[in-house]
């Protein structure tokens, strides 16, 4: 299996606001970088997206090593909740539902394709990568033409 390098980061003007997220794939000399940015959505989302666009971009299953600011992302994954609410029909508690669930589920699904760890990094601290992943968020939420995040439009 190829191991892979990734960080991620999502910004939002606004909370719920103006979205994006930033992401740098990196193999062996290999460096790729992507943005992108939604009219409407929560920082979250962006987070969750930036991990998710960039499991997407593997074409082959691969050993990751995914860096993130994101405690949100990094707990829910780590410490089983992402796979409890799924197991429990998305709902973090009998009168609470998880928010995000179709972010959710794809992130899950990426994580059966690939081997993936996922690390925190302190954000603004100085993370060559994460900084600029973060330019990279903003920018992308400053954009003119911007996607729009359907399912957050829907439903929120």
């Amino acid at each position: 299996m190829k191991k892979v390098q990734i960080y991620t980061d999502g910004a939002c003007s606004g909370n719920p606001g103006k979205g994006g997220y930033g992401i740098i794939l990196s193999y062996n000399q290999h460096r790729k970088e992507l943005s992108g940015g939604y009219r409407l959505t929560t920082n979250n989302r962006m987070e969750m997206m930036a991990a998710i666009i960039a499991l997407e971009a593997l074409t082959t299953p691969c050993e990751v090593a995914l860096y993130t600011d994101s405690r949100y992302l990094v707990d829910a994954v780590t410490k089983g909740w992402a796979k409890k609410w799924q197991a429990n029909d998305w709902q973090r508690n009998k009168k609470e539902k998880a928010k995000n669930p179709d972010l959710w589920q794809r992130l899950l699904d990426l994580c059966q394709q690939h081997r993936v760890e996922f690390i925190w990094v302190k954000g603004h601290a100085g993370h060559a990568e994460n900084e600029q992943c973060d330019r990279l968020a903003v920018a992308a939420c400053q954009q003119l033409e911007l996607s729009v995040d359907e399912v957050y439009e829907q439903e929120y």
